[in-house]
Formats: C-alpha cells, structure tokens, sequence
C-alpha cells in the first residue's frame, strides 16, 4: 500500500484546507514532519487513518473531537485520503458527524457522516461505493488490513511503541488475538468444551437412566416377593444386580405359568354354570311369554264389535273427502257474488255523489238484470273517465306555471338586486379610477428623489472606505512608533555585542601572539633541535602562563560573526519597520485618532444614508409599477361592470315578460275554481270514482258466472256419490288425521290377532309345565363359578403384568448400560481432546490451542524483530520468546524476555532504559510489521509512519536508528517519521512542517529540501 496525497478541511487543529503530496518525498525515500508540541503533526496522521477507516486511534473510548474547534458553523469537516495498491488506484473521501446550521428554521442540526470511494479508471475517478458502510466492506478488500494491524504495520502511532513489548500476556494475546484473526482456535476450544460438558450430561443422564430402571426392577421384584435366596448379596455393580434381576424374571414366567392354569380351569367351570343357569332361564321366559300370548288374544276378541263402527266411519269419510273441494268451492262463489252485488252499488253511489252522470239505461230494469245490460253500464262509465282525463290534461301547464310563480318572484327579486349591486360598484370604479392620477404623480416624486441620494452609494462607499484606510493607519502609526523604539533599542544592543565580541577577539589574539614562546616551549623536547632556532640545547624556556588556542580564537570569531549577523539584522529590522512607521504616517493624511474617527463616522453614516435611499428608490419603483398596473385594471374592471349591468337590466325585462304571460295562462285554465290545482283535483276524484263504478259493475258480473259454474259440477258429483245431497256429505266428512287414526287403530287390531296366534301356537308346541321354575339353586352355582374365575383372573393379571413390567425394565436398563459404556469410552477420549486443546490436565504451562498458535506467530515476530535489534543495540541486545509458567496459575506462552550479551543473562523487557525500550520497540514493531504483512497475504508496504519517541535516544543510538530508517526505505518504500528532535532536522532534508498561525489554527508548509 502506498499514499500518495492527503486534504483535510475542518479537522483537528486544521480550519482551512491543507494538502500534503506524499509522491513528493518519493525520491527522497524518507521525510520528517516538523513542528512545535501541540501544532498538529500528530493530527496528519489522525486524518490518515480517518480517511481509511473513520476512527481515530487517540479517541478510541472517549470524546471523538474529531472536527477542528476553530471552524465556524457553516464551514464543512472533510477528509481526503489517495492510495495505490496491487488492486489500483483508489481516493477516499469522508466527513464525520458534526453540527451545523439547519437550512430551515433556524437553530442546529446535526451533519450525518459520509463517505465516498473512488477508483480511477482511465484517467478518471468512477465512484465505487456513496455509503458509510459500502465504503467499509469495499475498503476491508482492498487495504486487507484491519484498523489494528494499519496501526501496528503502517502507522506507529505516538506511545503505541512499547505497548507490545511491554505488555503481559494476556494483553498480548488480546493484540495478536485482533492482528492474526486466531479468534477461531478459541470457538474450537469452546465447541470441544462444550461437546465434553454435553457428553458428560448424556452420559450421566443414560446412568441415571439405568440405575432409576433397575430401582424399578427391584421395586417389582419385591412387591411381587419374588427374591430368591440370593437376594441378601446386595451387589452394588451394575452388571451384577441386571443378572439377579434376570434370575428373579425366571422366577416371574414360572409363576405366571402356574396362574395361567388355574385361570383356564375356573374359566371352564364358569361357562357350564352359565349355560346350566341360561337353559333355565330361557324355559321360565316361554311360560311367561305363553300366560301373557292367552291373555291378550282374549282380550283382542273382545273388541271386534268396536272395530267394525270404526272401519265403516273411515270408507264414508274417505267418500266425502272426493267431494270435499266441489262444495268448498260452490258454497264460496255464492257468498263471492253476494259481495260483488253490495261492492256495485256502493261503487255506483259514490260515482253519482261525486258528479258522475249515470246511465240512462240504469231505470229499465229489463236491461238492469241482463249481463249485456250489465255491461254496457260499465262501458259508459270508462267512456265518461276517458273524456274527462283527456279534458283535464290540458289544464296541467297550467298548474305547472301556478305552481312555479313563487319562483319567478323570486328570480325577479334577485335580478333587481344583482343590477343595484352591479350599479354600486360601477360607481366604486369610478371613484377609484378617479382617484389614481394623484397617487402616481406623488409616488413618482418620492422615486426621483430617492434615486437621487442612492446614486450617491459608491462614491459614499469610497469614502468609507478611504476614512477606514486612514484611521487603520493612524492606529498602525501608534504601534509601529512603538515598534521602532523597540527595534532602535535592539540595533544598539546589536552594536553593543559585536563591539563586545570584537574588543573581546583582538583581545584572544594579543594573548595568542604574546603566548606563541610559551606554547612553543612546551613543545621542546630535551635531544631534540627547536623549531626556531635549531639548538638541541633549551637552558631557559619560556613558561605559558596564559595559554590561548587556536580553538579558542576560532570560537571568539564565530562569535564575533554571530554579532555581526545580529547586528546586521537589527539594523535590516529597524529599516524595516522605519519605512513601515513612514508608509502608515503617510496613510493617516495628517489626521489625528479623533479626526480620523470622527470623519470615519460620517463616511459610514452617509453611506448607510446613501444605501436606505438606494433601498427605498426601488420600494417605491415597484409601488409605482403597482399603481399603474392598478390604473390599467381598473380600467378593464369598469368596462366589464358596465357590460354587465346592461346584462342585469335586460334579464329584468324577460322576467317580467314570463310573469305576464303565465298569470294570463293560469286565469283561463281556472274556469269557475279559485286554482287550477283545485280544478285538476276535483276531475281526478270523478274519473277515479267512474273507473271504480265500472270496476265494481264487471267483477259483479264475473262472480255470478263462477257461482253458476260452481254449482253445476258440485251437482254431478253428487249424483255419482253414496251421498243423497250435499247436506248428507258434509256430515260425513272428516279431518284427516281422524281418518288416519281411524285407519291405524283397524290394522293395529288385525296385525295384533295374527301375532299373538302365531306366538301362542309355538308355546303351546313345546309342551312347557304349567307351573314357573324356580332358578335360585342354578344362579347360587354361578355366582360362585364367577367369584372363582374373577379371583384366577386377577391372580394370572397381576403375575404377567409383573412378568411384562420387570423383563422390559430390566432389558431396557441392560440396553441402556451397553450403551452408557460406549458412551463412556467416547467421553474419554473427548475430554482428553477438550483439556488439551484448553492447556488443561497434564499441560503444565496451561497452554491452550490458541495460545500455542500464538506463540508460534511470536517466535516469528521476535525473530523478524532481531534482525534489526542486534543491529541498533551493536550486538548487545536480542529478544526472546518465552513459554515459562505464569505466576497464579495464569497461562503462559506469550512471554518476552531480554537478552543481555554483555551478562549473559535474560531479564524483563521492563527493565530497560528508555532509549534500549524504544529500540526494542521500534524493532518488535518493525518485526510484527513483516509477520503480519506476511500473513495477511504478502501485502507490500510502500508508506510506513512513526511518530515521536527519538527524544529519549542519545546521539549514537539515534544514529542506529537513523540507519534502520534509511535501510526501511530500500525497495521505493517512503517513511514518514514525526519529532522535534534537532538532530534529526539536520539529518532528514525533506522535511513538512506544521504551523500553529496567531489566531488559533495551524497550516502545513510544503515541503522543502
């Protein structure tokens, strides 16, 4: 993996957007990130791991203060992070939760996070994921790593070095635990502890299934007293009380054996006293049943009289029930016509009370009483009806408008109002309309005037902003008159030292000079030529009394150069803010602080004046757009009141037109009525009565002919009856539940005869004795066969239920106790599986499965580790793995240990200095990099970060470690490493800083070389 530029806006100590271009310390191959404690180096990599993962290690558990405090409201929180690997080239963008203002309403509301994924393709980003959590399961393919092992293998975070070596091992296993993915040996360990406990519950479940079956058993055995003499044994094994109990079944089938006999000879005896006492009983009920046949035969006879009148009355009612209808029916037509003869005249009457004329051919009573007669009477009452309907038919438009004249007053009243209300507002437009012209003319004075102050805006503008320039100078002037003095009185200081270092340096030299016999002197050597004048012989030389090096004379130049360079920077600053103090002079025009107030608060107070007349001159530009668009309306309105006020006028007319011609229609139709409608009512009432007189006339004439009918067939089915008249067949008649009662009691009486003579004659047949036998002798014999039988049954019940009950309790106990020992032979080997892979049992380090997995990658990771540690520790140090036994019982495997080349001996990692930790610790890290690299597929590892720690380092340690960082970036890879170290900025040429500004937020500089 390998990054390749990062933005952040809004985040950590970072307000306005910073970019960092990590492809430009590629050719470097190694860079420092620079700053002062607390400007946000460490935030750089806070927003790395952001980007790629949403969290930040730093707030892991507490407050995610992830959004830059100095941002305002409405400024956005973002993060950009662009990286490669083998899949491509991918840009991750993301925000956190923050709060913002809401865009409507008012108040806040809180931002949701977001983020966005990218891949470019061609030249071009194509999105691949727009959801937080899309963009996780796409990120977890890409990098395959987690955010625990990015910390462990690409990003070093600040005190997370020493956390790994220094860690005990369950602390240990927990971090190898996340990076390794090991977490499946640990469900394997649990899914054999849990089988074990599951197969130890089976099996003592099927135990006490057995010993619970065999205390069934024996409970049998006893109730049933079949224990033998063996039963004082008391066996306490299993195998040896299922073969007691199994002699005890033998004893059971005997027994049952023995019950099973007796139950078959009572069964027999029962059966012959049953039969014996059944003949008996079967003789005494034939006598019974011969004394009652002779009784009721005689009495049977008696009744033959009785039963003859009975079957006469049923022929004669079955007779008159033919006839029954043709009387009904004669008898109803003749009251039928009796009806129909009061119905007429009653109808006749009400059509002459009505005002009918009546026929006149109703006086002759000739034509009265023939149906022709009859008929035509009818006829001229229909006729009468039919020209009255036909005449009354022509008042009904007339009752129609008599009715609808409340609604034509009605619609009379509502037009006149309409055209009174239509004339009142015509009058309205008008005074409107009127009005109009001087409301214009005033607005658009009031307009002018005000455009003409607003024209004034920019140059009012202008001198607002004129009158800040000078006020702005005048207070630069009063700081920067400051600001001279204080840099006058540094440039004299300036001057004051180098003319110190200067007096100082001539000073060092005439001691050099005046101390050269000296130094040359202790130069001499007894046999040997001076280097000045040649003589081997020294009789007095020169003493050193106030010796003076070159060093020392080279030291007071430096110094004196350094002087100069300050001086010479004093005066360049005093020049500086010199010519400052003259350009603010310059800007002020000579005011002073309260001119230049006061004139500034003019400027602004004109220019607002200036702004409100700009504002007001549009008001009342759209006031006059309105008026006038107003003046055009009222124009239209006026002529569409007017159109319709003529309408109003002329719908008047017809309206009162259609009154006129109506009451004309209605006062003809009336005749001598007051109302049409009491005309139309009273011709209704005699065509109704008319039409019933004819009605009454025919329905009379239609029953006396279904009376005549009627009478006829009811006289010739008497004629061919038993029945002399009709009088004689209505006596006769009956119901026809007595004909049926009379019919069931004639063949009853008959049925009863033949049975009871057929029964008696097979009585009489089997000779019986007269006298009734008596049966107690036979049921006393067999009461008790069956007081035998039920005692052997129960005996022979009770032995085979013990013989069934006791030989399946103790098979299925036995089949039970085969199957707990195999069952017991599984559980062994899988407890012995399970305390194995729990360190348990004769496991001494009590190392379990996954603890030895574990150890395995450590022997690994300490090994990778060594092969920078020997190095930076010049061979002193080496790490080792130890799988010595924990105190308390803790499990072990997981240690590391120290090695001492210069003692020989191992000691605790927490032992060392605070230079030897971080060497450790950046080594196992390094180590636990290339493992974990490794496993998680061979993942290349082109950006590694470390942050702080080379302070604790002196200056040859921190050389080691400088070269182990510069053999890290072999291969294309970049490291990024962040301190404050000096050494390490003289060191590392390229080199980002992070700024802290004034006013609160920090910037990152681009990098330098």
């Amino acid at each position: 993996m390998q990054l390749h530029r990062l933005e952040v806006e809004g985040f950590g100590p970072f307000r306005a957007r910073q970019v960092v271009e990590f492809d430009a310390f590629a050719d470097d191959g190694i860079f420092l990130i620079a700053g002062r404690t607390g400007a946000g180096k460490s935030s750089i990599l806070d927003a790395v791991c952001f980007g790629l993962y949403g969290g930040v290690p730093r707030y892991d558990g507490g407050e995610k203060r992830l959004r830059s405090d100095h941002s305002e409201p409405e400024d956005p929180t973002e993060v950009v992070v662009e990286f490669s690997t083998v899949a491509g080239r991918f840009r991750v963008t993301r925000s956190p939760a923050y709060e913002r203002p809401a865009k409507r309403g008012g108040g806040m509301t809180t931002q949701q996070p977001s983020a966005l994924l990218e891949q470019l393709v061609g030249g071009e980003w194509i999105g691949r994921a727009a959801r937080v959590v899309d963009v996780a399961h796409e990120l977890d393919e890409i990098l395959q790593l987690s955010q625990e092992q990015f910390l462990q293998v690409i990003l070093l975070a600040q005190n997370r070095f020493a956390d790994f070596l220094l860690a005990d091992s369950k602390e240990r296993q927990a971090l190898l635990r996340r990076l390794f993915g090991t977490e499946r040996f640990s469900d394997y360990q649990a899914r054999f502890d849990e089988r074990r406990r599951a197969a130890e519950q089976g099996l003592a479940g099927r135990r006490a299934t057995v010993d619970a079956r065999l205390d069934e058993a024996e409970r049998l055995v006893s109730e049933a007293e079949l224990w033998g003499d063996d039963a004082d044994a008391g066996p306490d094994r299993t195998d040896a009380r299922i073969d007691l109990l199994r002699r005890a079944i033998a004893r059971a089938d005997y027994q049952a054996e023995r019950f099973g006999t007796e139950r078959a000879a009572a069964e027999n005896a029962l059966t012959a006293a049953d039969a014996a006492l059944a003949d008996l009983k079967e003789q005494r009920q034939g006598q019974i049943d011969r004394d009652r046949a002779r009784s009721a035969l005689a009495t049977l006879e008696a009744q033959a009289e009785e039963i003859a009148d009975a079957a006469e009355r049923r022929d004669r009612g079955r007779a008159a029930e033919g006839l029954r209808a043709l009387i009904t029916a004669a008898t109803r037509a003749l009251a039928a016509v009796e009806l129909a003869a009061r119905a007429e005249t009653d109808a006749v009457e009400a059509a002459t009370a009505a005002g009918v004329p009546t026929d006149p051919r109703a006086d002759d009573p000739a034509l009265a009483e023939h149906p022709q007669g009859e008929a035509g009477r009818a006829a001229h009452y229909r006729s009468w009806a039919s020209d009255r309907t036909r005449e009354s038919g022509g008042w009904q438009h007339a009752a129609e408008l008599e009715q609808s004249a409340p609604a034509r007053s009605k619609e009379l009243a509502a037009a006149r109002e309409t055209e009174s209300a239509l004339s009142a507002g015509l009058t309205s437009i008008d005074a409107e309309r009127e009005s109009l012209p001087d409301r214009i003319a005033k607005v658009t004075a009031e307009r002018d005037a005000a455009r003409t102050q607003g024209a004034l805006v920019e140059s009012a503008a202008q001198a607002v902003a004129a009158a800040e320039a000078r006020a702005m100078g005048v207070l630069e002037l009063e700081r920067l008159t400051a600001d001279v003095a204080e840099a006058a009185r540094a440039e004299s200081e300036a001057s004051d030292a180098h003319a110190r270092a200067q007096q100082e340096l001539s000073a060092l030299r005439r001691r050099r000079l005046d101390g050269y016999a000296g130094e040359l002197a202790e130069a001499l050597v007894p046999g040997e030529p001076c280097a000045v004048c040649g003589s081997v012989e020294h009789p007095a030389p020169a003493q050193h009394a106030d010796p003076v090096t070159a060093e020392d004379v080279a030291a007071a130049e430096s110094l004196r150069d350094a002087a100069a360079g300050a001086e010479r920077e004093a005066s360049r600053a005093l020049s500086e803010v010199t010519a400052a103090r003259a350009a603010a002079a310059e800007r002020t025009g000579g005011r002073t602080a309260e001119q230049a107030a006061a004139e500034l608060e003019h400027a602004r107070a004109a220019h607002q004046a200036a702004v409100a007349a700009e504002e007001l001159a549009e008001t009342l530009t759209a006031q006059l757009d309105a008026l006038q668009q107003d003046a055009a309306d009222v124009e239209e309105r006026r002529a569409a009141a007017s159109a319709h006020l003529n309408s109003a006028r002329t719908a008047i007319s017809l309206i009162e037109q259609r009154i006129e011609d109506a009451d004309r229609i209605v006062a003809d139709a009336c005749g001598d009525h007051s109302t049409v409608a009491e005309r139309i009512g009273e011709a209704r009432r005699q065509i109704a009565a008319a039409t019933a007189a004819a009605d009454a006339i025919d329905a009379h004439v239609d029953a006396a002919e279904r009376a005549d009918l009627a009478r006829h067939e009811r006289d010739q089915a008497l004629e061919a009856s038993m029945f002399t008249d009709a009088t004689e067949a209505e006596q006769a008649l009956l119901s026809a539940t007595e004909i049926a009662a009379l019919d069931d009691r004639v063949t009853e009486h008959a049925v009863a005869v033949k049975k009871e003579r057929s029964l008696l004659l097979d009585l009489e047949m089997r000779m019986l004795p007269e006298e009734l036998i008596d049966l107690e002798p036979a049921q006393d014999a067999a009461a008790a066969a069956r007081t035998s039988w039920t005692s052997a049954v129960d005996a022979d019940s009770r032995a085979r239920g013990v013989q069934a009950g006791l030989t399946a309790t103790v098979d299925a106990a036995a089949s039970e106790h085969a199957a707990s020992a195999a069952d017991a032979r599984d559980f062994e080997i899988l407890r012995s599986l399970a305390d194995t892979l729990a360190g348990r049992s004769g496991n001494t380090r009590r190392m379990n499965l996954e603890t030895f997995v574990l150890a395995a990658e450590l022997e690994e990771i300490v090994a990778a580790a060594n092969l920078r540690l020997r190095d930076m520790s010049d061979g002193r140090y080496e790490l080792r793995h130890s799988d010595a036994v924990a105190a308390r019982g803790a499990a072990s495997g997981l240690g590391i240990v120290v090695f001492d080349a210069f003692t020989g001996q191992t000691r605790p990692a927490k032992s060392l200095s605070g230079g030897e930790t971080f060497l450790s610790s950046l080594a196992l890290a390094l180590g636990l990099a290339e493992v974990v690299t490794a496993r998680a597929g061979g993942i290349r590892l082109d950006t590694l970060f470390i942050d702080e720690g080379f302070g604790s380092l002196d200056s040859d340690t921190l050389e080691t470690a400088m070269r182990t960082l510069d053999e890290l970036r072999q291969g294309g890879r970049t490291v990024g490493v962040i301190s404050h170290v000096e050494a390490m900025q003289e060191q590392i040429p390229a080199q980002l800083t992070v700024r802290a500004l004034p006013d609160g937020p920090s910037v990152i500089d681009a990098p330098r070389a």
